[in-house]
């Protein structure tokens, strides 16, 4: 018989399904980099969208196991090679599953 810690271990790498809000800052909007978040969050297995803000930010809105989610957001600190990230912010939430694929928004309509 396994203990209560070793079984909640065994669901931690299994991947417990996770959310977060990621808001990227630098030479980002107009160098390829939602197609570049788009690509490597597929290639992941993420759900959820990419956009450009106005004040010349990414926001990513992201859900799928933590492990992956936090991968993608190491790959998003390097980008496309036209793309400088000064700085990654990272807020997690709750997965809500509302998500079913990966894509680029082009207008702010949606929290």
């Amino acid at each position: 018989m396994r203990a209560i810690g070793e079984a909640v271990r065994d669901m931690s790498a299994a991947g417990l399904k996770s959310a977060a809000e990621i808001l990227v800052d630098g030479r980002v909007q107009g160098v390829g980099y939602r197609n570049y978040v788009q690509r490597k969050a597929a290639q992941l297995g993420l759900a959820g969208y990419v956009m450009n803000l106005k004040d010349g930010r990414v926001r990513v809105r992201v859900e799928g196991h933590r492990e992956a989610i936090e991968e993608l957001a190491k790959e998003l600190t390097k980008g496309p090679p036209l793309a400088r990230v000064e700085s990654l912010d990272v807020t997690w939430r709750p997965h809500t599953g509302r998500f079913t694929t990966f894509g680029v928004r082009y207008a702010e309509f949606d929290p």
